[in-house]
C-alpha cells in the first residue's frame, strides 16, 4: 500500500505550483453505509505519526496547570475566570472554537465550561477532553497536534488534511497511511465500505486511486 500511496503523492506533486504553501488532501469516499442509521455515523481520532506540517491550534482550559501553559506554544490559554465571559461573548468564543482543533480542560473546570461553552463547542464536536490538575500538558498537548477527527454525519465521504507540500514523501504516505487503517478499523464492516479515494494538493486535481 505504501508504494501505490507513494506513487498518488508523486501524480499529485505535478500540478501547477503556487505562491503558497499547499495543503495534501485525502478523500475517502464509502459506500453500502446508511447514515440515517446513529450507529454508521462514526466518530475516531486518529494519532499521524508525522503531523500536519502546520501549526495546529490547542484550546487550554486551565487554573492550577496555568504556570505550565504559559510555557507552551500553539495554545490558546483561556483560564478559569475567563470561561464564563467567554461564553457572553459569542462572536469571540465561536471564533476560538473554529481557530483551535482540540480544547483540553481540567477536569474540575468540566461543568463550567458545559455551562457556558457547550452550546458552541458541542455541535461541532470540540468539547474539552478533561484532563487531571495534576497533569504534565506537554505531552498531552504535542499528541493532539498530531490527532485527527474523523467525523461521519451526513456524507459518506471524508475529507482530511495529511500534510504539506514541503514534507517529505514518506512522512505524507505514512500519514495517509494510518489514516486509512484509522477509518477502516471505525467503520461497522472495515475495508468493504471503502468504494475509492483521491488525495489533492489544495489548488491541483484529484488523483483517484484504490486500495
Amino acid at each position: 500500500m505504501s508504494e501505490k500511496i507513494l506513487e498518488v503523492i508523486k501524480k499529485a506533486r505535478e500540478s501547477k505550483k503556487r505562491n503558497f504553501k499547499q495543503t495534501f488532501d485525502l478523500a475517502i469516499n464509502l459506500r453500502n453505509i446508511d447514515l440515517k442509521k446513529s450507529e454508521n455515523r462514526i466518530k475516531t481520532d486518529i494519532i499521524i505519526p508525522n503531523g500536519f506540517g502546520k501549526d495546529v491550534k490547542i484550546g487550554v482550559m486551565v487554573d492550577s496547570l496555568i504556570p505550565q501553559a504559559k510555557d507552551l506554544s500553539n495554545i490558546i490559554l483561556i483560564r478559569k475566570d475567563e470561561i464564563e465571559k467567554l461564553g457572553k461573548n459569542k462572536k469571540e468564543a465561536k471564533n476560538i472554537a473554529n481557530t483551535c482543533r482540540f480544547f483540553i480542560a481540567e477536569a474540575p473546570l468540566m461543568p463550567l465550561v458545559g455551562k457556558n461553552l457547550g452550546p458552541i463547542l458541542a455541535p461541532r464536536n470540540k468539547m474539552p477532553f478533561p484532563i487531571p490538575p495534576t497533569a504534565n500538558l506537554k505531552p498531552i498537548i504535542e499528541r493532539f497536534s498530531k490527532t485527527l477527527r474523523i467525523v461521519l454525519k451526513d456524507s459518506p465521504t471524508i475529507h482530511c488534511p495529511v500534510g504539506t507540500e514541503d514534507m517529505d514523501d514518506q512522512k505524507i504516505a505514512e500519514n495517509v497511511d494510518a489514516i486509512i487503517k484509522g477509518v477502516i478499523n471505525a467503520l461497522p464492516k472495515g475495508r468493504e465500505q471503502v468504494k475509492n479515494l483521491n488525495l489533492k494538493l489544495t489548488m491541483g486535481n484529484r488523483i483517484k486511486f484504490n486500495m
